[in-house]
C-alpha cells in the first residue's frame, strides 16, 4: 500500500486515514511484489503471536480481521504468483477476450445493423411476397379470364362465323324471300297441273328472269322430316308427288275464298289415300260425289268446320260452285254461304278436297277458273323414282332403311343443333355479371360446342353417307329406268285402239312379280339385266294377251323402239315410219339396181337419198352379191356374208324394206325377237282357267275383249261349273233394261262370293261410268268374280278398261276352225233333219262358202277390197234359205240360193262390184247340182270330200280332215299371196308405229314448242319439196275456151294444172302462216287451229282432200301433190305442142286419171260426131285398136294377183313378185257395135284402181286371160297406178 513503515504509528496514522477502508477493501494483492511479501512474512514470523487472531483481537476488534487479511493477502499473493502466468495468460486471453470482444461488440452492430436491415427487408420482402400473392392469384384470375375469353372466342368464333354465313344466307334470303314467295306462289298457281319436266323448265325461265340462284321448291315450302312422314303416310316417293303433296298442303293452310280449292287427278288413287291417311285427325270425312247423302254430308261438314274429300268427281257439282268462290255473306258476326236451296252457317275451319281416277276429266273453264288442278298422273321421271324404291325394297332392304334413318337422323341432328343454338343465345343474352366469369355458361357452351361439332362432323358424315347410299341405290336405275320407259310404251298403245288401256296399278304388280325372280349370285349388273329381261317377257305376255293378233308385231316393233333405243342409228326410225323426208331430186337421175323390182325404185332412191353411206356399205349395186338376197323366198335370212357382219339388224330391216317388202312382215318379227332376246313373239294362248287360278283377285274385274264372231261364254260358262258351281254363276246379256238387273246381281254377287259376267257392255257405255263407281265402292267377297265382255269401242271408259284385267278373245283363224264353230253351233239333229241328203251337202257348202267369204279378209285388199261383217246372222238367214228350198222335196233351184245370197244375205254387205264378182263365182262353185246331189259320189266341194249322208259325224271328219293352216288355193288366190299379204300387214304396223309417233297434243291448246316439233317435219319437207321447182310463185289464170273450139283433153290437163298450182299455192299460204304462228309473227285463226289439228294427228286436212282426193298421210300427200303437179307442166307442155296423144302416158301423173279417160272419151264422141253413150272403152296389147278415132299409149301400170305378159294372164308362183309391172298398152274408146280387141270369151274386166289400196277405181279394162274366168276373178287380180 506504498507504507514500508511497519510501526504502530505509522499504522496507527494509516488506519486513521479517511478512505482506509476502501483502500483496504479495494486492495489488490497483485500489487505484492515478492520482496514486500518477503518482508511481510518475515514480519509474520517474527510477530507470528501478535498476528493470532485471538491476539490480535485483543489488541484491537478491528486487528483481528486485518490480522486474516494480512495473512490472506500473503497467501493470496502466493496463490497470484502461482496463477500469474496463468492469470498472465488470462488477462492475455482476457485482452484477447475484449480484443475479440470488441471486435465481436463490433460485428455484434454490424449484424444487428445486417439484422436490422434483414428485418426490413424481410418485411419488404414479406411485403412484397403477400404483394405477388395477391399478383399470382389475379394472374391466375385473369389467366384464367384470358383462356375463358379464347375458348369463348374460339369456340363462338365457328359459331361466329357460322351465324355470320347464316346471317349472310337469310339476309339474302329476305332480299330474295319475294321473289322466291313469288316463285312458290307460281308454282302452286299455275304448275299444279304440269308434268315435271314443264315444271322444271317453267321454274327455270322464271329464275332466270326473277335473277334467283338455288331456288329448290321442296325445301322452301317444307322440312325433311315432313317428307319422311307424307312417304310413311303411303305418299310415292317420287318428286312429282312430293311436289303436289306441298300444292295441296299449302292451300289447305289457306281459308276458303282465299285460294282455289285442290282437285286431285289421281288415277292410281295412291295420293287420295295418302291424304286420308294425313288428314285423319282433322275431323276427316269421305264421300262420293254419286252418294244419295252427298248434299247432307256436305251441309253438315261446312256447319262443323269439317275436313271433306269428294271422291269421284268426274265433273264439279254447281252446288259447290258458292264454296269454291267463297261466296260467303256476313250474318252479324257469323258467315254463312249458300248450299242449293239452304243458307248454311259456314265455319272458317271447313276444308274441301276434290279427286278423280279419270286421267282426263272435263273441266269447264268456269270450274277450272276455281279450283287448283293437281295431277297425279305418272310421268316418267315420277315412275322411275317410284320403280327405284320398290326395286331397293326388295333387292337391298337395308338400304331404304339407313337412307331413311339417315334422313331422320340428319333431321333430328339439324334440329337438335338449332335448339342448342337457340339454348346457347339464350343464355348469352341472359347472362348477368362478367360473362368470362360464368362458369355454367361457359361449361354450357363447351358442351354445346362439342355437341354441335359431333353434330357437324354426324351431318357431314350423314351427307357423305347418302352420297354412297344414293350411288349404291343408283345401281339399280338402269332397272327403274328400263320399266319407266316400258310402262310409257305399253300406255301409248291406246292411241291405236281404245281398248288397249293399262293401269299403273297393274303395271307395279308385273314389276314386282319380275323381281321375285331367284337370285343366282352373278353379281348386280348380272342381276339387273336378268331382272330387266325378265319384266320385259312378263309385259309382252302381259300385253299382248289384251291385244288382238294384228297389233301384237306392232307392239313388239314399238317395244323395241321405246326400250332399246341403241338399236338405231340418227333418223333410221323415221326413214322406217316415213316421217323422213328424204331429198330425191339430186338423187332422181341414177337409177335403181338391175336386180330390182321396177316398182321399187322410188323407194330404193328414198334410201339412197337418205343414207347414201350405208348405201355403200351395203354395196347394193352389186347385183353378183345380191341375187340370191333377191330370188330368196326367205330373204331376210339371205344377207351376204360379208355385209351381214358390217350393219346392223335394223339396217338389215331397213333393206327389207326398201327393196323386198314382201318379207318385210317376217323381217320385222325376226328383228323384234333379236331385239328383245325372245324365241316367238306369239304369247302362249290364253286360258281362262289359268288365268283365274294365277292372276285375278276380286277387286278387279276381268274384261275380255272380243272380236265379232267370237264368244267366250260356254269356256266362262264351264269354267264356272268347275270352280264355284253353276248355281252360283250369273250372266247378264247387256241391252235395254238390263242395267239395274245387273247392277244389283252386281252387289249380291259381290256380297256372296259368287261369280257375274256381264256381256256385251260395248251396248251399254253410257252406263259404264256408273258401273266403274259401283265395283270401286263394293266391299268383295274373297271369292267374288266380275267377268265382262265386249267389244271393241271408242267411248268405252278409260278408268274401266285401266282397273279391269284384259285378255283378248279372238275366233280361231283358219277354215278348219271356221268350219267347226258352225257344227258346233248346229246339233247333229239339225244336220240330219228331214234326212235329206242334199239339204246336208247344202248346210255343207254353206258352212264351207260362210268360212271362205270370212277367212278370205284376212287377205285385204286382194282377198276382199275392205273389211265386210259377214257374221252368225248371215249364217242363220242362209241356213234358213236352205231349209226352206229342201222342204218341198222337189229338185233344189239353186239359182234362188245364188240370187238371195248375192243379193240379199251376204251379198247385201257387199258394196264393191268386183268384190261381187268374187262371191258370185264362189256361188256357183259350191252352190252346183252337179256338186250337190244324193247320187254324187268322191265329190269335192273346194279342198272338202263332199259326205253323201244326213250323218253329222260324217261332216266332222270331213272337217277333219283339212290342215290346220289354209293353203291360199282353198280361196282361189294365188300361191305368193303370203308376199302381198306381208306387204299389206306390215305398211298397216308402221302406220301404227307412225300413229303411235303422235305427241299426246290437244290442238285446242296452242304449245309453241309443242307445234315446233311436231310440226317441224312437215314444214321442212314442204320447203324441200317446192325448192328449185317455180310452182308457188308461177301465175296462172282460170282456163276458158271461149272459142269452144279447144279440143277436151287439152281443156283438162289445162284445167289439171291451174288446179294444181292453185292447190300448191293454198296449201304453201296455210303452211306459211301456221310457220308464222309458231315463230309469234302471227296470231292465230280457227282455219290454223284446224289445219294444225288434223297435221298434229298425222292426218290430211279435210281442206286439202276436198280439192284433191289423195293420201291420208300429210307426208305422202303433200310428196304426191308437189310430184304431179310438177309432171303436169310436162302434159302441158305435150299439149301446147299436140304430141300429148303420140307419147307414153303416166295416168299416174295426175290428180284425176279417171277425168282424163272421160276427157278422152268426149273428144272421140266429138270426132266421130256421136253421144258419148254409144261408145265402150277398149284396150290393146296388139298394136292400134280398129274403130278407135283417137288412140292413147298408157305405160307405167302395175298387176297384183297374177302376170301378164301382154298376150294373157299367168298365174303367180310361190316366189312371184307380189306386184308386177305390165307392158304399156293403147287405150281409146271406140263405138259399141265395133269389134272388140279381143274375144269375149276369152277377156276378163279387170279395175285399174289408184293404188294397191284399191279403194278408188280409174277404170276397168278388158285383159285377155285365156278363158276360165273364176280363177282370175277369185285371184283377186287387179292394175293399180304406180305410186308417185
Amino acid at each position: 500500500m506504498g507504507i514500508f513503515d511497519t510501526s504502530w504509528v505509522s499504522m496507527k496514522s494509516f488506519l486513521g486515514k479517511r478512505g482506509v477502508k476502501d483502500e483496504i477493501q479495494t486492495f489488490d494483492a497483485r500489487n505484492i511484489s515478492p520482496e514486500i511479501r518477503k518482508s511481510v512474512e518475515e514480519l509474520l514470523r517474527k510477530s507470528k503471536d501478535s498476528f493470532e487472531a485471538k491476539n490480535a483481537k485483543r489488541a484491537s476488534v478491528a486487528a483481528e480481521p486485518l490480522a486474516i487479511w494480512v495473512k490472506a493477502n500473503v497467501k493470496f499473493s502466493y496463490v497470484l504468483e502461482k496463477i500469474g502466468p496463468l492469470e498472465a495468460e488470462q488477462n492475455e486471453l482476457k485482452r484477447n477476450l475484449a480484443k475479440a470482444q470488441g471486435r465481436m461488440d463490433k460485428l455484434k452492430t454490424a449484424l444487428d445493423e445486417v439484422d436490422a436491415k434483414v428485418a426490413s427487408l424481410r418485411n419488404r420482402f414479406e411485403t412484397f411476397t403477400k404483394e405477388a400473392a395477391e399478383l399470382k392469384i389475379k394472374l391466375d384470375r385473369e389467366n384464367e379470364t384470358i383462356i375463358a375469353a379464347e375458348t369463348l372466342v374460339t369456340k363462338l368464333d365457328g359459331e361466329y362465323q357460322r351465324w355470320n354465313q347464316q346471317v349472310g344466307e337469310l339476309a339474302a334470303e329476305i332480299q330474295e324471300l319475294p321473289k322466291r314467295a313469288l316463285l312458290g306462289a307460281g308454282f302452286i298457281t299455275y304448275l299444279a297441273q304440269a308434268p315435271e319436266d314443264v315444271r322444271r323448265n317453267c321454274l327455270k325461265s322464271w329464275m332466270e328472269a326473277l335473277t334467283v340462284e338455288g331456288f329448290d321448291m321442296r325445301r322452301f315450302l317444307s322440312t325433311e322430316s315432313e317428307q319422311l312422314i307424307w312417304k310413311s303416310e303411303g305418299l310415292p316417293s317420287d318428286d312429282l308427288s312430293m311436289e303436289n303433296a306441298l300444292v295441296i298442303l299449302q292451300i289447305n293452310c289457306i281459308e276458303a275464298g282465299s285460294a282455289l280449292r285442290p282437285f286431285l287427278i289421281d288415277p292410281s288413287s295412291r295420293a287420295t289415300e295418302w291424304l286420308k291417311t294425313h288428314l285423319k285427325e282433322n275431323r276427316l270425312e269421305v264421300i262420293n260425289q254419286q252418294d244419295a247423302n252427298f248434299s247432307t254430308s256436305l251441309e253438315l261438314a261446312v256447319r262443323f268446320g269439317k275436313t271433306l274429300i269428294i271422291q269421284e268427281v268426274d265433273g264439279v257439282e254447281p252446288v259447290l260452285y258458292p264454296l269454291l268462290r267463297g261466296d260467303l255473306h256476313a250474318q252479324g258476326p257469323r258467315f254463312v254461304v249458300q248450299i242449293g236451296e239452304k243458307t248454311i252457317d259456314y265455319n272458317e275451319e271447313f276444308r274441301l278436297f276434290l279427286t278423280t281416277r279419270n286421267p282426263q276429266p272435263e273441266i269447264p273453264p268456269d270450274a277450272a277458273s276455281v279450283i287448283t288442278e293437281v295431277n297425279f298422273t305418272t310421268t316418267r321421271a315420277g315412275l322411275t323414282g317410284q320403280l327405284l324404291a320398290n326395286t331397293i325394297q326388295h333387292e337391298k332392304p337395308e338400304l331404304e332403311v339407313r337412307k331413311t334413318d339417315l334422313l331422320k337422323t340428319e333431321e333430328d341432328l339439324k334440329i337438335q343443333l338449332a335448339k342448342m343454338e337457340e339454348s346457347l343465345l339464350e343464355e348469352l343474352a341472359s347472362a348477368k355479371g362478367n360473362i368470362l366469369e360464368n362458369k355454367e355458361l361457359l361449361d354450357s357452351l363447351n358442351k354445346t360446342k362439342a355437341s354441335s361439332t359431333t353434330i357437324a362432323e354426324s351431318l357431314s358424315e350423314s351427307v357423305r353417307l347418302q352420297a354412297s347410299l344414293d350411288q349404291e341405290r343408283n345401281t339399280y336405275l338402269p332397272l327403274a329406268e328400263s320399266g319407266s320407259k316400258l310402262y310409257f310404251v305399253i300406255s301409248d298403245l291406246a292411241k291405236i285402239n281404245n281398248m288397249y288401256r293399262f293401269s299403273l296399278a297393274a303395271f307395279l304388280r308385273l314389276f314386282n312379280r319380275a323381281l321375285t325372280a331367284k337370285q343366282d349370285g352373278a353379281g348386280t349388273d348380272h342381276r339387273i339385266k336378268a331382272l330387266s329381261q325378265r319384266l320385259k317377257m312378263l309385259v309382252y305376255e302381259y300385253v299382248c294377251r289384251s291385244l288382238f293378233k294384228a297389233d301384237r308385231l306392232m307392239f313388239a316393233m314399238h317395244m323395241v323402239h321405246g326400250t332399246r333405243p341403241e338399236l338405231f342409228q340418227e333418223n333410221e326410225w323415221e326413214h322406217f315410219t316415213g316421217m323422213l323426208v328424204a331429198d330425191v331430186k339430186s338423187d332422181g337421175q341414177r337409177s335403181a339396181p338391175s336386180w330390182v323390182d321396177q316398182e321399187r325404185g322410188q323407194a330404193v332412191a328414198n334410201f339412197r337419198s337418205n343414207f347414201s353411206q350405208l348405201y355403200s356399205i351395203f354395196n347394193l349395186d352389186d347385183s353378183s352379191l345380191w341375187s340370191n338376197f333377191s330370188r330368196s323366198s326367205e330373204c331376210e335370212n339371205e344377207f351376204p356374208s360379208a355385209i351381214d357382219k358390217k350393219t346392223s339388224l335394223f339396217q338389215q330391216l331397213l333393206v327389207v324394206q326398201a327393196f323386198r317388202p314382201d318379207r318385210l312382215q317376217t323381217a320385222m318379227g325376226h328383228f323384234a325377237c333379236k331385239a328383245l332376246g325372245m324365241q316367238e313373239l306369239s304369247p302362249p294362248s290364253v286360258n281362262l282357267k289359268k288365268l283365274f287360278e294365277s292372276e285375278t283377285i276380286p277387286s278387279e274385274p276381268i274384261l275380255i275383249v272380243i272380236s265379232p264372231g267370237a264368244d267366250p261364254s260356254q269356256e266362262l260358262q264351264e269354267l264356272a261349273t268347275q270352280t264355284i258351281g253353276s248355281d252360283k254363276y250369273h250372266q247378264v246379256a247387256m241391252g235395254q233394261g238390263q242395267a239395274d238387273i245387273a247392277m244389283q246381281l252386281l252387289r249380291e254377287c259381290s256380297q256372296n262370293g259368287e261369280w257375274l259376267c256381264l256381256k256385251n257392255l260395248h251396248l251399254v257405255t253410257a252406263w259404264l261410268p256408273q258401273l266403274e263407281k259401283e265395283i270401286n265402292t263394293l266391299k268383295q267377297h274373297e271369292d267374288f268374280r266380275l267377268w265382262m265382255t265386249a267389244e271393241v269401242h271408242p267411248k268405252f271408259p278409260t278408268i274401266l278398261l285401266q282397273s279391269s284385267l284384259k285378255v283378248t278373245y279372238e275366233a280361231p283363224p283358219g277354215l278348219k276352225r271356221n268350219l267347226m264353230r258352225t257344227y258346233e253351233s248346229w246339233s247333229p239333229e239339225y244336220v240330219s233333219k228331214t234326212g235329206n241328203v242334199v239339204r246336208s251337202q247344202a248346210l255343207f257348202a254353206l258352212a264351207w262358202f260362210h268360212a271362205v267369204v270370212q277367212e278370205r279378209r284376212m287377205y285385204i285388199p286382194q282377198g276382199w277390197t275392205k273389211f265386210y261383217e259377214f257374221s252368225l246372222s248371215d249364217l242363220r238367214a242362209g241356213a234358213d234359205i236352205i231349209d226352206r228350198l229342201c222342204k218341198s222335196g222337189s229338185e233344189v233351184q239353186w239359182q234362188f240360193v245364188h240370187g238371195l245370197y248375192e243379193f240379199a244375205i251376204y251379198g247385201g254387205r257387199v258394196d264393191n262390184p268386183f268384190d261381187l264378182r268374187v262371191m258370185v263365182s264362189y256361188l256357183k262353185q259350191f252352190f252346183d247340182g252337179s256338186v250337190l246331189s244324193s247320187q254324187s259320189r268322191n265329190k269335192r266341194l273346194g279342198a272338202l270330200k263332199l259326205p253323201s249322208s244326213t250323218n253329222y259325224r260324217d261332216y266332222i271328219d270331213a272337217i277333219e280332215e283339212l290342215p290346220e293352216f289354209d293353203k291360199p288355193s282353198y280361196f282361189g288366190l294365188p300361191e305368193n299371196i303370203e308376199r302381198s299379204a306381208q306387204r299389206i300387214v306390215s305398211s298397216q304396223v308402221i302406220s301404227q308405229l307412225k300413229i303411235l309417233q303422235r305427241a299426246d297434243v290437244k290442238a285446242s291448246k296452242f304449245d309453241k314448242e309443242v307445234w315446233a316439233n311436231e310440226l317441224g317435219p312437215v314444214l321442212n319437207l314442204w320447203k324441200k319439196l317446192n325448192s328449185g321447182a317455180n310452182i308457188i310463185q308461177a301465175r296462172v289464170s282460170p282456163p276458158s275456151d271461149k272459142t269452144g273450139q279447144e279440143l277436151p283433153v287439152v281443156s283438162f290437163i289445162k284445167l289439171e294444172y291451174y288446179n294444181a298450182i292453185k292447190l300448191v299455192q293454198s296449201i304453201h299460204q296455210s303452211l306459211a302462216s301456221l310457220s308464222k304462228i309458231i315463230r309469234g309473227t302471227m296470231l292465230l285463226t280457227s282455219e290454223a287451229q284446224k289445219l294444225a289439228a288434223a297435221l298434229l294427228h298425222q292426218e290430211t286436212p279435210l281442206a286439202w282432200l276436198s280439192n284433191w282426193d289423195g293420201p291420208e298421210d300429210p307426208i305422202q300427200y303433200l310428196r304426191g301433190l308437189v310430184s304431179r303437179a310438177i309432171a303436169i307442166q310436162t302434159w302441158v307442155d305435150k299439149a301446147t305442142h299436140n304430141t300429148i296423144l303420140r307419147d307414153t302416158l303416166d295416168l299416174s301423173e295426175l290428180f284425176h286419171p279417171d277425168t282424163f279417160i272421160n276427157a278422152l272419151r268426149q273428144q272421140t264422141a266429138r270426132e266421130l260426131g256421136v253421144s258419148m253413150d254409144s261408145l265402150k272403152f277398149a284396150a290393146s296389147w296388139k298394136g292400134s285398136i280398129q274403130g278407135a278415132k283417137i288412140q292413147v299409149r298408157i305405160g307405167g301400170l302395175l298387176m297384183e294377183g297374177c302376170s301378164f305378159d301382154g298376150s294373157r294372164l299367168s298365174e303367180n308362183q310361190r316366189d312371184s313378185p307380189s306386184v308386177s309391172g305390165i307392158p304399156p298398152c293403147v287405150i281409146g274408146w271406140i263405138p259399141k257395135d265395133a269389134p272388140d280387141a279381143y274375144s269375149l270369151d276369152d277377156t276378163i274386166s279387170i279395175p285399174i284402181y289408184t293404188s294397191n289400196e284399191r279403194d278408188r277405181i280409174v277404170a276397168r279394162m278388158e285383159v285377155p286371160c285365156g278363158g276360165n274366168k273364176n280363177v282370175w276373178l277369185q285371184c283377186g287380180a287387179a292394175l293399180f297406178l304406180k305410186t308417185q
